[in-house]
């Protein structure tokens, strides 16, 4: 993880000094860098616990691309803040934002371009269409809040899985190229995000205090799986009252705690986390396979972890 911070702040920089000074900002605030640690550790687990520099290029692609698309998502939810600290919208303005957004992801198409990685290019292609048309997806149908368990699952796997899902086939590709690997990763990542995600949307419900506030889901209409459980498993008058809830009340506190309490009195909580768990022992399944090794070990601790996190 060293070696790649160092290989990822090289990727970054430009010959303008603005450039350089948010890329320095944006990568002394890193998260929890789980998508670089996904891409090695497939890599590893496939190749006898060996890299190659394709993997290094794969990991600071996968990063360069998710960085890009957090900067863009903060000027499209309008965001001042970012892990705590203050977004690059916040700090520089919505039309640098964008501009950085891109210089970002044309670095990583770029940096696959130049070292002839049209393979792993095409992976994180598919990756940003996908996250794009997810993104859509779920503010079309925000707008009418009709969103059934089967268009949920289609937006968390473009919007967040395909992500997660493109850094473990990324990882077999890199050694392992046009191997069976390569599809059976791109799955494995694909639960994993799956999980990731529904693991998120129940934070949303206050079990522990992290990183966004709770409810914040309820105010921006966005239909999570334990709100779609909770309006398919009530009566008429209910369904009316939550929807009306959303629609027209979402920046009342008080109406938003009791929608709250109506999807876990309702068992949404209780479905989200029986699925969230399907999703990880699917995941599990696909790596059993596998002879055992410190990176499959260190694999099964990501997927758990996905589940387990506080924050």
């Amino acid at each position: 993880m060293e070696l790649f911070e160092s290989k990822f702040r090289d990727s970054m920089t430009s010959k303008v000094a603005l450039l350089n000074r948010i890329t320095h900002y944006i990568v002394n605030r890193k998260g929890k860098q789980m998508r670089p640690m996904f891409v090695f550790l497939t890599a590893k687990m496939l190749n006898n616990g060996k890299v190659n520099e394709r993997t290094y290029r794969g990991a600071s692609v996968i990063e360069l691309i998710h960085t890009a698309t957090l900067v863009h998502d903060d000027v499209v939810d309008e965001s001042n803040k970012r892990r705590g600290f203050f977004s690059i919208n916040a700090l520089w303005k919505n039309k640098i934002a964008v501009l950085v957004g891109d210089y970002l992801l044309s670095k990583g198409l770029l940096l696959s371009i130049d070292n002839e990685d049209f393979d792993l290019l095409k992976i994180i292609s598919v990756a940003v269409r996908e996250m794009s048309e997810g993104e859509l997806l779920q503010i079309e149908k925000a707008r009418r809040l009709d969103i059934t368990e089967d268009v949920y699952y289609d937006i968390i796997r473009q919007k967040t899985a395909t992500l997660i899902a493109a850094c473990c086939s990324l990882g077999a590709c890199s050694v392992k190229p046009e191997s069976a690997d390569v599809e059976t990763f791109r799955k494995f990542g694909e639960l994993c995000g799956m999980a990731f995600q529904i693991k998120d949307d129940l934070f949303d419900y206050g079990a522990q205090q992290i990183g966004k506030p709770t409810g914040i889901d309820i105010k921006e209409q966005k239909m999570t799986l334990p709100l779609i459980y909770a309006l398919n498993h009530c009566t008429k008058k209910e369904k009316s009252w939550a929807i009306n809830s959303i629609k027209n009340h979402n920046k009342d506190k008080k109406r938003v705690k009791e929608v709250i309490a109506f999807v876990k009195d309702k068992g949404g909580l209780d479905y989200a986390v029986t699925k969230m768990l399907q999703y990880r022992d699917q995941a599990l399944e696909l790596l059993s396979t596998y002879p055992e090794s410190d990176y499959k070990s260190a694999l099964e601790l990501m997927v758990n972890y996905v589940v387990d996190r506080k924050k």
